[in-house]
């Protein structure tokens, strides 16, 4: 699974990155969990838009809006067929941003888990596919919300965790966010291990392992 990560980058570099027309104004975060607000990219017209969704997606019948907290990820196999699922990518794809994202290791049947950070080697901004959901209540409230799509782990991800979320390659993104493209079949191949050789991997302090830690403090590496 994917339950924390991080977006550093300035609004600059997440326009030019993903040929925004407009710059957002984001907020470096350090440890980005569920049931938050985070960055993504939408195109549901012609224009890339810049979103703010919450992390744990509710489906549009959704009767309570808690069961996001169970829906953070979905798996890439699968999220085509799953009901919960399978509306949001055939018709609601998204960019996630992220710069890097926290997994963790089990060291010893009896030790706590190691938390490890994963990046690019080059440490670039990157993004993370994504679909997205609208959701009403009776009383009018209205949130907009998302799930992280996972894959198998590449060979660097594989000694941590046997997930890993779906890194998309930038000249896929057009193909990803394509409003007009609604069938499963030409975005399965998308839906692939990021190249383990383009990214790289270290462990970090436990202070992660709370979401109130939102500090640098939070990437730096300690020896495992």
């Amino acid at each position: 699974m994917c339950g924390r990560y991080t977006l550093r980058s300035s609004g600059e570099a997440i326009a030019t990155t993903f040929k925004l027309t407009k710059k957002p104004d984001p907020t470096p975060r350090y440890n980005i969990a569920p049931s938050q607000p985070i960055s993504a990219i939408a195109q549901p017209a012609a224009q890339r838009e810049y979103r703010i969704f919450q992390w744990g997606l509710i489906p549009s019948w959704a009767k309570d809006p808690a069961i996001g907290n169970r829906m953070i990820n979905a798996r890439a196999e699968t999220v085509a067929e799953k009901p919960s699922f399978r509306t949001a990518f055939k018709r609601r794809r998204c960019l996630i941003l992220a710069d890097g994202f926290y997994e963790w290791k089990k060291t010893a049947p009896s030790a706590k888990k190691q938390p490890y950070y994963i990046q690019m080697a080059d440490q670039s901004l990157f993004a993370l596919a994504g679909i997205w959901e609208s959701w009403e209540s009776g009383d009018g409230s209205y949130i907009e919300s998302c799930t992280i799509l996972t894959t198998q782990p590449n060979a660097l991800m594989q000694p941590i965790h046997n997930r890993m979320p779906v890194i998309l390659h930038a000249e896929d993104y057009d193909q990803w966010l394509d409003p007009n493209l609604q069938k499963a079949d030409p975005l399965q191949p998308l839906l692939r291990p990021y190249e383990a050789n383009a990214m790289q991997a270290y462990p970090v302090s436990t202070t992660v392992n709370s979401p109130r830690n939102e500090t640098p403090a939070c990437i730096e590496p300690v020896a495992a």
